[in-house]
């Protein structure tokens, strides 16, 4: 190691320069001083700095026998190169048998007779070290300049010049970024594997020199250096030096018996060597020194001075040796109990691994401690958690117990404390998301336009008093509440999760099972939140309307703490049993009929209705969104699947009757299936689906007009219902025959149906006069009401107009005009109230061929929302009492012949 050889002879190189400053002339070529560069040239894109990895000390030669002068110019440098070749025997193996011609060594005055002490030579820069000359080391170089000058250096056989930068984060340093002093080294070894990236290079330092000037040039960098001449001694400072080596030596043996750097035995040969510029230099290099502490000791020329600088470093450092043996040694005997514990767990714990049972009950704990410290849980809930945290050491891993334990922690660490994902604020962007994915809903889409403006504001101005609204859409079914739903989450760059409440009857359902229980499961919202990973997901509460209640609780009940904005910052899970914060979910929920909530949950929720949509918007639907997803679907193009504006007509009136699309959906499924078969049975080129041919892919119609409702009956009379499934057309007959004055309703007519059907008779029993009616038609007639589909329940008040018109028909033989439908709820006074749901209603008239329409004067004002296509084929008259109607649905009675 470092350069001693079995037979205890150390063999070391001292570097001179060939004529003044004249090593290698051509080098020069191009070179510009420092300040002419421009700062371009001095900056560097390889930012990787030239790290010392690790200290070696191989054994054998430092240097080649011979220079290769390689291609240089035949000049003065190579005469003195000639003379450096022939006198080198005579430098480097000074006092060896093997030297070549028996010529005595040369003294240090030949020497200095003939080199001079300045040389020119390729320069690296060093980050954060510096080397010692006898020391070799392995660097990797990986700036450009500093790679170029280790290959140039290579290449030409010349030794390199390894010198520190003061500022480390240059890329590139100037003159007066680098240190003073720096080592001469020779280059032993390039790992070629590494040239594209870093170099790994092994070099051997030979001597101290003094930077004298620095030069740049754009491919690498040269120094013109001084070496570092030892201050001659005299014979006193000759004896003194070698009372102080010994002294070193001691103070270094002591040092590596407390440290254990070095082996011993390399120090023994260390005690054998005459050179004390290389005793120094290794025990340099064996410290751990500051940089300013290498320098220094590179700088210092003294022997003397030198010994002394680095025995006062070598006894701090014995005595931090000392301190922190000392220091150990207390530690260790004063283990406690609680460490032999740890060590006899260690042991269990390994025990453990070989039988392959994994890891241990305190490795769990230790874990999930660690995940408490990182969690920002509630400062007041830690301590609960530690505690059930720290339960887990009371039972074997195998136990039931313990995997319940883990469970609920698990649950507890993977649930979103306070981690939210970046929500989106561009209103542009989230109007462009919603209008691709839904055709209409414009007040859906304006109320999260609304929502989304106000939490940009916030953002912008640091304020976040807005709470997430909890929104119900509410709509017949198939007309777009949950895939809405879902696009309002993707406009808000929301986390999406999804679960449907129907049929849940279960508070625990919601708020969770209390853990007491075997099988105890957090509620449907905390799982809901541990599936979104973030505090601020869109949750779709499905089927709100859907909810029931029985001996096990009432789930709505269970929902008032989620969806209340004033309290759901604290909700608490009966399984979690810490609160959790669901202030920032925007939560929606879906109902196919607001009425089936229970008030209390339907107060805590802002209402907006879907209604279903018309034949022009179930056709543009179709168009954009239903028939290019069936035609991706089924691997068909437009041209293998083609259907007509008419045929598409066709297929919504005599194939589909419903508010929403789904049917629809399923029906243009059916067409992409047989367009597939015809071109796989018949390789043919698909097929073209007009209204004239559509039955020869579907079959007959499934709904067709009736024909009654062409011809003026009397008695029979089209009213207008709204259900939870969309508007419908609803034909009333009313029949009288002789008897006794019995009042017969069929049809599954519901309590308020059989009011207004009797409100409408006492209204015609008051007003009878005026009709030209005996005053005892009810005494002498039996009349009997019947709405047909019987298996239907109908009910509601709307049908109060459509029952009297049919009564008031009856008794005065006058027909009722088939193209009329009429809605509104009767008084016994004849005033006609408003209804409900009046956009379903239209749309089922305009959908049934009525081209006139009777409805609540009251209701009037709802029309400037109604759908302009509807507005069009329709013919809406508002009315206020029943005269108005009769004056407009009864015809003229019927000539007699």
């Amino acid at each position: 190691m470092s350069g001693i050889q079995p037979n205890g002879r150390l063999r070391y190189d001292y570097i001179f320069t060939f004529g003044d400053a004249e090593i290698a002339p051509h080098l020069l070529d191009d070179y510009s001083p420092e300040d002419e560069l421009p700062e371009d040239d001095l900056l560097d894109d390889d930012l990787l700095e030239d790290d010392l990895t690790e200290s070696d000390f191989p054994e054998g030669d430092f240097y080649p026998d011979t220079i290769d002068d390689g291609d240089a110019e035949r000049d003065e440098n190579s005469f003195l190169v000639d003379r450096y070749k022939r006198y080198r025997h005579r430098i480097f193996d000074s006092g060896d048998d093997n030297s070549e011609g028996g010529d005595d060594p040369m003294s240090e005055d030949e020497i200095g007779a003939i080199f001079t002490d300045e040389l020119i030579l390729p320069c690296v820069p060093l980050r954060g070290m510096s080397p010692l000359p006898h020391i070799t080391i392995s660097l990797d170089i990986a700036r450009r300049r500093s790679k170029a000058a280790v290959m140039k250096a290579m290449d030409d056989n010349l030794p390199i010049f390894l010198i520190a930068q003061r500022d480390l984060n240059k890329s590139w340093p100037k003159e007066s970024d680098l240190y003073t002093w720096g080592c001469v080294a020779r280059i032993l070894d390039i790992d070629d594997g590494q040239r594209e990236g870093a170099l790994r290079v092994l070099v051997g330092g030979v001597d101290r020199a003094e930077l004298v000037s620095f030069y740049n040039k754009s491919d690498f960098a040269l120094a013109k250096v001084r070496l570092g001449r030892a201050v001659p001694l005299n014979e006193d400072d000759k004896i003194r030096l070698e009372v102080y080596k010994r002294d070193l030596l001691d103070r270094f043996f002591e040092y590596i018996q407390l440290t254990r750097k070095v082996p011993r035995d390399l120090v023994a040969h260390l005690a054998l060597q005459d050179d004390f510029d290389l005793i120094t230099n290794f025990v340099a290099a064996t410290l751990e020194l500051e940089l300013e502490q290498v320098i220094d000791i590179l700088g210092t020329l003294d022997l003397l001075e030198r010994y002394t600088k680095i025995s006062e470093i070598l006894e701090r450092e014995i005595k931090m040796a000392e301190y922190r043996a000392d220091l150990m040694n207390k530690v260790h005997s004063s283990i406690s109990q609680d460490q032999r514990e740890y060590f006899l767990r260690e042991e269990m714990r390994v025990i453990r691994d070989e039988l392959g049972e994994g890891e241990t009950t305190e490795d769990e704990v230790a874990a999930y401690l660690k995940l408490l410290a990182k969690t920002p849980i509630p400062d007041a809930w830690r301590e609960r958690l530690e505690k059930e945290i720290n339960k887990l050491n009371k039972y074997p891993p195998a136990f039931p117990e313990a995997s319940v334990q883990r469970n609920y922690l698990d649950l507890v660490f993977e649930l979103p404390w306070g981690r939210e994902a970046r929500e989106n604020h561009d209103i542009a962007k989230a109007r462009r998301q919603l209008d691709r994915d839904h055709y209409g809903l414009e007040h859906v889409k304006e109320r999260i336009l609304e929502y989304l403006a106000v939490r940009k504001l916030q953002a912008e101005r640091e304020n976040d008093g807005e709470v997430a609204p909890i929104l119900c859409l509410v709509g017949p079914p198939g007309v777009g509440k949950t895939s809405v739903a879902r696009s309002i989450a993707t406009a808000l760059r929301r986390r999406y999760v999804q679960f449907s409440l129907g049929g849940v009857r279960d508070e625990a359902e919601i708020r969770g099972h209390r853990r007491t229980y075997i099988g105890a499961m957090p509620g449907r919202i905390i799982q809901s939140m541990r599936q979104a990973k973030v505090a601020n997901p869109l949750i779709l509460l499905d089927e709100i309307d859907k909810l029931g209640s029985d001996f096990r609780g009432d789930p709505s009940s269970a929902l008032l703490e989620a969806l209340d904005p004033a309290q759901n910052d604290h909700f608490m899970d009966h399984y979690l049993e810490i609160p959790f914060d669901l202030s920032k979910v925007l939560f929606i929920t879906t109902a196919n009929d607001a009425e089936a909530i229970p008030p209390a949950l339907l107060d805590r929720m802002e209402m907006i209705r879907l209604n279903g949509y018309t034949q022009y918007e179930k056709e543009r639907i179709a168009r954009r969104h239903l028939l290019p997803r069936q035609l991706k679907k089924h691997s068909l193009t437009r041209e293998e699947m083609h259907i007509t504006d008419s045929g598409l007509n066709a297929l919504i009136r005599g194939y589909t009757r419903e508010a929403g699309v789904r049917q629809l959906e399923r029906e243009l499924a059916r067409l992409c299936r047989k367009a597939a078969l015809e071109i796989g049975e018949k390789q043919g080129t698909g097929i073209r689906i007009t209204a004239q041919n559509i039955g020869d892919y579907l079959g007959l119609p499934k709904y067709y007009e009736d024909e009654l409702q062409k011809v003026n009956l009397i008695g029979v009379v089209t009213g207008l219902a709204w259900t939870a499934v969309g508007g419908e057309t609803m034909t009333i007959e009313v029949n009288r025959m002789p008897g006794t004055g019995k009042f017969e309703m069929t049809g599954q007519l519901g309590e308020v149906m059989q009011e207004s059907a009797k409100v409408a008779l006492a209204y015609l029993r008051a007003h009878s006069r005026d009709f030209g009616i005996e005053d005892s038609f009810y005494k002498d007639n039996d009349i009997h009401i019947h709405i047909p589909e019987g298996a239907v329940p109908k009910d509601g008040p709307s049908a109060g107009v459509t029952l009297a018109t049919g009564l008031v028909s009856v008794f005065t033989g006058r027909p009722v005009r088939s193209d009329i439908a009429m809605t509104g709820e009767l008084t016994t006074h004849g005033r006609v109230l408003p209804i409900g749901g009046l956009k379903e209603k239209l749309i089922a008239a305009d959908r049934a061929g009525i081209t006139r329409v009777l409805i609540p004067e009251t209701n009037k004002r709802e029309l400037s929302e109604m759908p302009d296509s509807v507005l069009k084929r329709l013919e809406i008259t508002p009315v206020r009492t029943i005269d108005d109607v009769l004056g407009i649905a009864l015809d003229a009675p019927p000539r007699e012949e």
